[in-house]
């Protein structure tokens, strides 16, 4: 199964173990509080003390720039297969949307908390699908009795965004 491993640390520090193994795929991410490195692989990790996800759906590769979106989702052990379940059946409609470059979704290693990778051309792409229809249906049960947001005991504490740009260049 493949598998997401992510570290923070300071800009420099990351780039030089990007660099460091360039035959992996790693994925250098920043944002106006912290740089991130996504190493995906079916082997072992190259950092030395990663957050560690195993990918449950995948599409599509990551960029060499591009606006990232993660969504974390705090799941409790008893939703972690309602949770699954409900993403296996996504309609898919983000995957043709403008824009859209790569999404995953990734199950927890050592932690409760999901986190839903989606990666766009820019912000701008971003904000169009919150805006299309596509985004409209694929959320459309949200807030109702068929919505997995229903079920409460699920979901310990708030799911949160962040986002960062991909990109070789020092942000900060």
């Amino acid at each position: 199964m493949m598998k997401i491993y992510l570290t923070h640390g300071t800009y420099h520090y990351l780039k030089t173990k990007k660099d460091e193994f360039s035959n992996e795929l790693i994925v250098l991410m920043q944002n106006e509080d912290q740089t991130l490195l996504l190493h995906e692989t079916n082997r072992n990790c190259v950092f030395y003390e990663p957050r560690k996800y195993e990918v449950l759906d995948s599409e599509g590769s990551f960029p060499l720039k591009g606006y990232v979106v993660m969504n974390h989702v705090p799941v409790s052990e008893e939703g972690r297969p309602v949770f699954e379940y409900r993403f296996s059946k996504r309609p898919g409609l983000i995957d043709k949307e403008p824009g859209f470059i790569a999404m995953r979704i990734l199950r927890p290693m050592n932690s409760d908390t999901y986190i839903i990778i989606t990666v766009w051309h820019n912000k701008q792409s971003y904000q169009n699908w919150q805006k299309s229809n596509a985004y409209e249906k694929t959320h459309e049960k949200r807030g109702t009795l068929e919505g997995v947001d229903h079920y409460k005991s699920f979901f310990p504490r708030p799911s949160y965004l962040k986002t960062y740009f991909i990109t070789d260049e020092d942000l900060s």
